[in-house]
């Protein structure tokens, strides 16, 4: 049977309708937005790392990972990456990424997500590397995923996720594996004016 024969079956067959219910929701509110945000993103395995807009993000990183040997970004003023997901010739040369740093749009307080749109050709970058850092503006923080929702938007590539911590799982006779499909840890560098 073909959809819209089924469809059309429904409709036929429909002996009352009703209005849509009011979806109207009252979602969560926080007293601090960002200090939820910094608790959920360490309680879901990520660290924060709260740095002033005129900082050297180039050092601050190095910093956070000394024995780190490979970066990766195509985010604006990272001077450190020896790789570039806009200018590699396929995902696959972004293997051995120690470090991928990215640029978030929003993070959500409620559960520690921020929204990372696909600003650049390869996005294995976001999964590939070992490890994240995740730039994100202290202004560019909401209380919970409504709020989240209405504000991206899909780029132009057609891609976007949202990133909370690093990918773990327990499907394996429930022992917790830290980076089984991506990064075994998320950084978020919160930029404050």
């Amino acid at each position: 049977m073909k959809k819209e024969d089924l469809l059309s079956k429904l409709r036929k067959n429909t002996r009352e309708q009703f209005d849509m219910p009011d979806l109207t929701i009252n979602a969560i509110k926080y007293p601090d937005t960002v200090k939820q945000f910094i608790e959920m993103s360490q309680t879901v395995g990520g660290k924060v790392k709260c740095i002033k807009k005129g900082d050297d993000v180039n050092e601050v990183i190095q910093q956070l990972y000394p024995e780190a040997k490979v970066f990766a970004s195509n985010v604006p003023g990272i001077t450190i990456a020896q790789k570039n997901p806009d200018t590699v010739d396929e995902a696959n040369d972004l293997n051995g990424t120690d470090v991928g740093i990215l640029q978030g749009e929003l993070g959500v307080a409620e559960n520690g997500c921020i929204w990372v749109p696909q600003t650049m050709k390869e996005k294995a970058i976001c999964f590939i590397s070992e490890e994240l850092v995740i730039l994100l503006d202290k202004k560019n923080i909401v209380d919970n995923m409504h709020e989240g929702y209405k504000r991206i938007e899909v780029p132009a590539l057609g891609y976007g996720c949202w990133i909370s911590g690093p990918s773990k799982t327990a499907d394996i006779e429930q022992a917790l594996v830290m980076g089984a499909q991506a990064a075994r840890g998320v950084t978020v560098l919160i930029i404050e004016d």
